[in-house]
């Protein structure tokens, strides 16, 4: 006897949240079709196939379902397959499974649509920050970061057009899937003056599903029945991994990981038959130094070996950059993919048989006293080293090589601390205002932030004139939590107005929003390379020549031949270009002109000290900076302008701050000392009452 299932009911009000992207390549071709026999063959040999009509129940009788699978059990594929063929994408309703990174939301978007049997961007669709491969009337299911999930709430806070709501990979603890966790948790009370943000309270039909494979279930079931019926929530488990990971450690510490990384993957190359290899480093530079060493080892290959084809995978790339990676390798070749974490989840590169995991990881981190956010790589924890073992097992039996010895596992932490611990909390905090919450002692964390982080939040906001003396959002400040930017960059969107420079301010925007702008190679090709890079290089630092060098584009025709002989990547610069499109539609539609300063670098300088006055340095006579809030050394990124010489003035704000083996930071500006006082003084330590300068 088959059950029968719910179905939702109408969707309410259409989201009027702006989803025009006007990016190049916008609609991605998913992956090669194969025959519908041998897809429904593949989706039936996953272990949780037989778990279907288990998982649909719960869905159907409980509010929120927990779902905890090992790696490869099918769970961010299949699942919102299942929901769409029992029928809870009907009357036009949608299925969104949230994921905390972009390229996890492409790739399995891709995969889906294919298994579903439609072109990606029809009926299986995916929306990431600033793109936006969905259609309004026939998508049904939605993959999406959770950040932008977030950001709906901010236009329509009841997601009325969903029946169905996945966050996946909840492990990882992104701040957004917290944030989203609380929100949709059922509260016996409510907010005032916007009682919706509680939206399943709001609307009982919607479902949450909670999904991860090393999730503390326990404490998510706890969560979510405290103060509401036993029967709200529940536990579903999915044993069994699809293929068998074995793992090898080292006997003894190595004192260069990537080196020995390199070595492995070249041993496992001259050893081992067919697969490709996965390898996990921290970041841009140390997979680039992978494949630098590997690039020198290739002319020694014995003839009989296959070929390797290396590449690499993390979030500085083009999204068709990183698809690169999930192309099959070609007969008698092997892809060695060399990535950050951001394969750690959801990202099923098939062929994958060998990983090689150097045990490390690059986090971002705050410091509330100097209010400075920066990357620091860490030891990786056991939830996420289990993760990357994972990846073996996706399409086949496999091998992970931990490049840590056995007893290093076992001192490792159980989990990585949820993000929300430890960044930053301004613009969440923000977008909470925004939502009513008011009240941040009432609002049901799912593990609560640090206090001072939370105090200095709300310092910042108030000083930067997005909250008033009452702790309520100002108007500035409800329009400010409408932008898809960071709370700097959007407040000097709004200041230049008073500058008359809303051109220029929108491009640096823009461009500070992506990554790698010009391509600066090593060796001879990188001198050339800055030579060109010179023609664009404006005296008064990186904005500025940032600025130059999107005009250039533009002026030039968008020619990706012209960006190759000036050393720029044609990928950044037209995805500049959509970007400043869409937030050209922020600006229009809270009425600020767009004027240009007319050259007058100085107007332009004072609008960016209005958003970046909390980064502001002083030179100091060894070369390097310090910070005006906490008096912590900085060095310049050796791709900064002024790397090379001091300031005049000796004073700088800049973009970012990353922490390797020293603190530096990126995209500077010179500026004169006196502008960050005018925006500076009224920011003050509260607890002894005196200003920061």
């Amino acid at each position: 006897m088959s059950l029968q299932f719910w179905k939702p009911g109408t969707i309410g009000p259409g989201s009027s949240l702006d989803r025009a992207t006007e990016t190049e390549e916008n609609v991605i071709p998913s992956a090669p079709l194969v025959t519908n026999l041998s897809i429904d063959a593949a989706r039936q040999r996953l272990p949780i196939f037989k778990h279907r009509e288990k998982l649909l129940y719960c869905v159907e009788k409980h509010g929120v379902t927990i779902v905890v699978g090992q790696t490869g059990c099918g769970k961010t594929t299949q699942l919102p397959q299942y929901l769409y063929e029992a029928g809870w994408s009907t009357n036009g309703n949608l299925i969104v499974c949230t994921q905390p990174r972009r390229v996890a939301a492409t790739s399995v978007a891709g995969r889906v649509s294919t298994e579903v049997g439609t072109i990606l961007g029809d009926e299986v669709g995916y929306t990431i920050r600033f793109e936006d491969v969905s259609s309004k009337e026939r998508t049904r299911i939605l993959y999406m970061t959770d950040g932008m999930l977030f950001r709906e709430t901010l236009v329509d806070p009841l997601l009325s057009r969903y029946s169905v709501i996945m966050i996946d990979e909840a492990h990882e603890r992104s701040v957004y899937t917290d944030l989203m966790l609380g929100i949709l948790k059922n509260s016996p009370f409510t907010f005032m003056p916007i009682v919706c943000n509680r939206i399943r309270r709001k609307r009982p039909s919607l479902r949450l599903i909670v999904s991860s494979a090393t999730l503390d279930a326990t404490s998510f079931l706890d969560y979510f029945t405290s103060g509401n019926a036993p029967d709200e929530a529940t536990i579903v488990s999915l044993e069994g991994r699809m293929f068998p990971v074995q793992v090898a450690y080292l006997q003894e510490p190595v004192p260069d990981y990537v080196r020995k990384a390199a070595e492995v993957v070249w041993s496992i190359h001259l050893q081992n038959g067919s697969g490709d290899i996965l390898v996990f480093m921290t970041g841009r530079e140390e997979i680039d130094r992978c494949l630098e060493e590997l690039s020198e080892m290739l002319p020694s290959l014995p003839r009989y070996a296959m070929r390797l084809r290396l590449l690499a995978l993390h979030a500085g790339l083009s999204t068709n950059e990183q698809l690169a990676v999930f192309e099959p390798a070609e007969r008698g070749s092997r892809k060695v993919i060399i990535s950050t974490n951001i394969a750690e989840a959801s990202v099923t590169i098939d062929g994958i048989k060998f990983v090689v995991d150097s045990g490390f990881v690059k986090i971002r981190t705050y410091n509330p006293t100097s209010s400075l956010s920066s990357l620091v790589t860490v030891p990786v924890s056991q939830a996420s080293a289990t993760q990357r073992a994972g990846r073996a097992g996706r399409t086949s039996s496999g091998i992970c090589y931990r490049l840590y010895t056995e007893s290093a596992f076992q001192t490792l932490p159980l989990t990585t601390p949820p993000e929300i611990t430890r960044v930053d909390l301004t613009t969440p905090i923000l977008q909470l205002k925004s939502l009513g919450i008011d009240d941040l002692m009432k609002f049901e964390w799912v593990t609560s932030p640090p206090a001072e982080s939370v105090l200095r939040a709300l310092e910042g906001l108030y000083a930067a004139g997005m909250i008033g003396e009452d702790g309520r959002l100002t108007v500035v400040g409800e329009k400010v939590a409408e932008c898809p930017v960071d709370v700097n960059i959007a407040r000097m969107l709004f200041m230049s107005k008073e500058y008359k420079c809303g051109e220029e301010i929108l491009t640096i925007a823009a461009m500070t929003a992506v990554q790698d702008v010009f391509i600066i190679p090593e060796g001879a090709a990188g001198a050339l390379a800055e030579l060109e890079r010179r023609k664009f290089t404006a005296e008064e630092g990186d904005h500025l020549t940032l600025l130059n060098a999107y005009n250039a584009f533009i002026r030039y025709g968008r020619s990706s031949s012209w960006c190759k002989s000036h050393a720029l990547s044609f990928r950044a610069m037209s995805r500049a270009v959509s970007i400043r499109s869409q937030l050209k539609k922020y600006m229009q539609r809270f009425g600020l002109p767009l004027e240009s300063c007319e050259g007058d670098a100085k107007r332009l300088r004072k609008c960016l000290v209005s958003g970046y006055w909390r980064n502001g340095a002083r030179w100091v006579a060894d070369g390097t900076y310090r910070s005006v809030r906490g008096n912590t050394t900085l060095y310049v990124h050796p791709h900064s302008v002024l790397f090379t010489r001091k300031p005049r003035s000796g004073w700088v704000v800049f973009h970012e701050m990353e922490e390797t083996k020293k603190t530096q930071i990126r995209i500077l500006t010179e500026i004169e000392p006196d502008w960050l006082l005018e925006y500076g003084h009224k920011y003050y330590d509260k607890r002894t009452g005196a200003s920061v300068q």
